[in-house]
C-alpha cells in the first residue's frame, strides 16, 4: 500500500527508511521518504526468516521506485526469538555451570506462585537435566578463586556434548559476574575441543548477581543464539549482495536501537524486540492525543502484547517473565534479567489454535499455527481450527484483501475445520463455536490486562487502549468492553503498527555490572573504573549504530539497605566517582528510599549491589499532535458484508467503509466493518468510530458514557 500522509511524523525525513518486523506469521514493512509512506505484509517464511525480509524490502523499494542502494537506515526487529523461548523451539543446549548447582534452574527461589494449588505445576527450564553439567571450580563473591577451573573436565565435556548433538552452551559460574576469568577459559576449551559450538558466558549477557536470575538468561541467550545469529548473518549477507550500503540495525528489547553485531551476541536482548517497537509506536499516539494513561495492545499471528504507558513513557524493567504458564501469574514464567520494556505477553493470535480440552470446554492457545501450515484457510495445509478461520467463518475478515490479498482465504475450508475440531466434540454450531473462539481468545488479553495491571498497581478503565498489529484491530472494541475502557485508538497503518514504531525508538544501549560496595567503606576507585568500563561499552555500541552523535548519558546505582533483599534505583551524580559523589549518592538514596516508603533507615547501613550506565543517541523531537476533529457528518460505506450476529443469534447485513476513503470527522455507528489493506476494524454495536485530524481511528463507547450519566443521575439527592 503507498500512501502520501505520514501520521507521525514532525517533520518529513528526506531519508530512505525501511522498518521490517518479523513475526511468527507476518513480516511486516515499512518506508517513508519524506511524507511519502508505503507499507506491506508477507508470509514470514520461519526455515529462514531472511526470505520474507529480503523479498519484503525488494517490493516495498519497488512501491517507492528505488533501489537497495538508496536506503539509508533499515532497522529490524523479531518475534522469532521471543516464539523460539514460548514454543520451545530453540537449538539443543547444555548448560556448564558450578559443581553442585546444576539444579538452580529447577530449584529457581524455592517459592510457589500459587500457594494454595496442590496441583501447580513449575515451568519446565529450556535446558534439560541430562544436558546440564557441573564442573569443578569456585570463585567467592570478591572474586577470589577458591577452587582452580579443572581444565581436563571441560576437554572431556567437550567432547560429550558433540556426541549428545548439542549446539548451544551456555556457560554460568557461581559469582562469575565478579570474576569471569574461568567462564572465558572455559569457552577457550570449548573452541579448541569442540570448535562448532555456540557459547554464551553469563559474564557477559548477564553480569549481576542472583544466580537463578543469571542461569536462566545465559540459558535463553544460548537457546535461541543460533537461530537468530544465523537468521541475522544470512540476512546481512543478502542485503549486502542485494546493494544496501549501510549494516541493518536492530531493535532491542528496551525499546532501542543497536547494532547487529550485537543481537549476534547477545539474542536474548531482542527477545521483546517487536512488542518493544509496538511499544514505542502507543507512547507516541499516546502522546500525539494528549493521553496521559494509555494501554498498548499489539495483537499479531501468533502472541498478543500489553503494555501500560504513563505521562508518554512506558515503563522499562531490569527483568521479565516469558512463557508463563499458569493464568498469567508472576513467578509462573522463567525469568530473563535484561532491560526491556514492562509489558505481559502471551500465546494469543489470529494463528493460535482452539481445541477441545480435557474438560470439554473450548480452549485458544498458546500454540501457533503460524505461516507454515498456518490457520486451515490458508489453504497450505492447516489442519486445526484457529482465531483467523472463526473470523472467515463469523464473516469479519474478508477473504479477497486479507493481507492485502496475498493470502487468499478459504471460508469454507474453515468452516470445515471448525466444524470437525470443535462441534463434533462439543454440540455446538459453526457459528456458536466461531464465537465461542473469539470471545475466549479475547478474554485471555483482557485476564492478562488485569493481571498485569493488578501486580503495577494500575487501573486498566482509566487507560486509552491504543491497538494495532494485524489482529488488534478486529478484537479492540470487544477487549476494551470487557476491560471497561471506553475509548480506544486504531492508529495510521495498524496492521503494521511495530515496524512504525521501530523508525521512532532511539539509538541506545544500556549495561549493568553487580560490584557490591557499602557507602560506609567504598572503594571509590573500583567504582570510577568500573563506571568508566561500561561507559565506553555503552559509548561504543551506541556511535557504531550513530557515528558522531551527540550522547546523553544516563548512570545509576541500584541500591538498598544492608541485609535487605532487593534494590531500587538511584541516579548517579555527574562527573568523576569520589568521597564527594558517594555522599552525595548516600542523600539521593535516602531521599528516594523515604519518597518510595515513607521514611529512611539511617541507623542503617546503605549499599550499591549493581551500577548501570545508559547511553542515548540525541534526543526525540515531540510528535504532531492530533484531536479528534469536529462533526463533519455520518460517513458513507462502500458496502455490506453479511456478519454473524452472536447476540442475536442470526446473520446480518452489516455496513463496510473503507479507511482510506473515510473523510476527517466522518463518524461510523457500529456495528460496522472499517477495512484497510492489513487489517480490519470490527465497530461492535455500542461503539462509535471517528476519525481524527491526522487519520486514525477514534473508537468511543456509547454504551460506557451512557452508564455514567445514569450512575451520576443515581447519584444526585431527589
Amino acid at each position: 500500500m503507498s500512501s502520501k500522509s505520514n501520521s507521525f511524523s514532525v517533520a518529513p525525513d528526506p531519508r530512505v527508511r525501511v522498518a521490517v518486523d518479523v513475526g511468527g506469521t507476518f513480516t511486516d514493512v515499512v518506508l517513508l521518504r519524506g511524507a511519502e509512506k508505503h507499507t506491506l505484509k508477507v508470509l514470514t517464511t520461519p526455515a529462514a526468516p531472511e526470505q520474507a525480509v529480503l523479498g519484503g524490502v525488494q517490493e516495498v523499494l519497488q512501491q517507492a521506485g528505488i533501489g537497495w542502494a538508496d536506503v539509508d537506515l533499515l532497522i529490524l526487529g523479531t518475534t522469532l526469538a521471543t516464539n523460539a523461548l514460548i514454543e520451545r523451539k530453540g537449538a539443543s543446549t547444555a548448560l556448564l555451570t558450578t559443581h553442585g548447582f546444576r539444579d538452580l534452574v529447577e530449584i529457581g527461589l524455592e517459592d510457589r506462585f500459587a500457594q494454595y494449588d496442590v496441583f501447580l505445576d513449575k515451568p519446565a527450564p529450556l535446558v534439560p537435566r541430562h544436558w546440564r553439567h557441573g564442573v569443578v571450580e569456585r570463585v567467592d563473591a570478591a572474586g577470589r578463586v577458591i577452587t582452580p577451573l579443572d581444565e581436563a573436565q571441560v576437554a572431556v565435556l567437550a567432547k560429550q556434548l558433540l556426541a549428545d548433538g548439542i549446539e548451544s552452551v551456555a556457560v554460568c559460574f557461581l559469582h562469575g559476574y565478579a570474576n569471569p576469568a574461568h567462564e572465558r577459559r572455559v569457552r577457550e576449551l570449548l573452541g579448541q575441543h569442540a570448535p562448532g559450538l555456540w557459547v554464551s558466558l553469563a559474564s557477559d549477557v548477564c553480569p549481576e548477581i542472583r544466580e537463578y536470575e543469571r542461569l536462566s538468561t545465559i540459558s535463553a541467550n544460548a537457546y535461541v543464539q543460533p537461530q537468530v545469529a544465523g537468521y541475522l548473518r544470512r540476512l546481512q549477507e543478502g542485503a549486502s549482495a542485494r546493494g544496501l550500503r549501510a549494516e541493518p540495525f536492530l531493535m532491542t528489547s528496551g525499546g532501542a536501537i543497536t547494532t547487529l553485531q550485537a543481537g549476534i551476541d547477545e539474542p536474548v536482548r531482542l527477545v521483546e524486540s517487536g512488542p518493544a517497537g509496538g511499544a514505542v509506536l502507543a507512547r507516541q499516539v499516546a502522546e500525539q492525543i494528549g493521553a496521559t494513561r494509555a494501554l498498548s495492545f499489539d495483537m499479531g499471528g501468533t502472541t498478543a502484547k500489553i503494555c501500560f504507558i504513563d505521562d508518554y513513557q512506558p515503563q522499562i524493567s531490569r527483568s521479565f517473565e516469558f512463557g508463563r504458564v499458569h493464568r498469567h501469574l508472576k513467578g509462573s514464567g522463567l525469568p530473563i534479567r535484561i532491560p526491556v520494556i514492562e509489558m505481559v505477553e502471551i500465546g494469543a493470535g489470529g494463528g493460535s489454535i482452539a481445541r477441545v480440552n480435557h474438560l470439554g470446554v473450548v480452549q485458544v492457545g498458546p500454540d501457533s499455527a503460524g505461516s507454515a501450515p498456518g490457520p486451515a484457510a490458508y489453504g497450505l495445509g492447516g489442519e486445526q481450527p484457529t482465531v483467523t478461520d472463526a473470523h472467515v467463518a463469523l464473516g469479519t475478515i474478508d477473504p479477497a484483501r486479507f493481507a492485502v490479498g496475498k493470502v487468499r482465504l478459504d471460508p469454507q475450508r474453515a468452516r470445515d475445520t471448525l466444524l470437525q475440531g470443535l462441534t463434533a466434540q462439543t454440540g455446538l454450531d459453526v457459528e456458536t463455536a466461531a464465537q465461542a473462539v473469539v470471545e475466549i481468545v479475547t478474554e485471555n488479553m483482557a485476564n492478562a490486562a488485569r493481571v498485569h495491571a493488578s501486580e503495577l498497581g494500575k487501573a486498566a478503565e482509566e487507560s486509552t487502549l491504543i491497538a494495532f498489529g494485524g489482529a488488534a484491530p478486529l478484537h479492540a472494541a470487544l477487549l476494551a468492553r470487557k476491560l471497561g475502557i471506553a475509548r480506544l485508538v486504531i492508529p495510521n497503518s495498524a496492521g503494521v503498527g511495530s515496524a512504525l514504531g521501530f523508525l521512532w525508538a532511539p539509538v541506545a544501549y544500556q549495561t549493568v555490572r553487580s560490584l557490591a560496595q557499602r557507602l560506609d567503606r567504598i572503594d571509590h576507585a573500583a567504582v570510577d573504573k568500573l563506571l568508566i568500563e561500561l561507559t565506553a561499552t555503552a559509548d561504543d555500541v551506541v556511535l557504531r549504530a550513530a557515528p558522531g552523535a551527540a550522547l546523553v548519558r544516563h548512570r545509576q546505582a541500584f541500591m538498598r539497605y544492608a541485609g535487605q533483599g532487593h534494590e531500587i534505583p538511584v541516579e548517579l551524580p555527574e562527573g568523576p566517582f569520589d568521597a564527594t559523589a558517594s555522599k552525595a549518592l548516600h542523600r539521593r538514596f535516602e531521599e528516594r528510599y523515604a519518597a518510595l516508603y515513607g521514611r529512611s533507615l539511617p541507623h542503617i547501613a546503605a549499599e550499591a549491589v549493581s551500577w548501570s550506565v545508559a547511553v542515548e543517541a540525541g534526543g526525540r523531537a515531540a510528535p504532531e499532535p492530533d484531536e479528534v476533529a469536529a462533526d463533519t457528518g455520518r460517513a458513507a460505506p462502500s458496502g455490506t458484508r453479511r456478519l454473524y450476529d452472536a447476540d442475536a443469534g442470526r446473520w446480518a447485513e452489516v455496513p463496510v467503509y473503507e479507511r482510506t476513503a473515510l473523510g476527517v470527522g466522518e463518524w461510523i455507528e457500529g456495528p460496522a466493518l472499517i477495512v484497510e489493506d492489513e487489517t480490519t476494524t470490527h465497530v461492535i454495536a455500542g461503539f462509535e468510530a471517528r476519525i481524527s485530524k491526522l487519520g486514525a481511528l477514534v473508537l468511543n463507547d456509547t454504551t460506557a458514557v451512557q452508564l455514567d450519566h445514569a450512575e451520576a443521575a443515581e447519584a444526585v439527592p431527589a
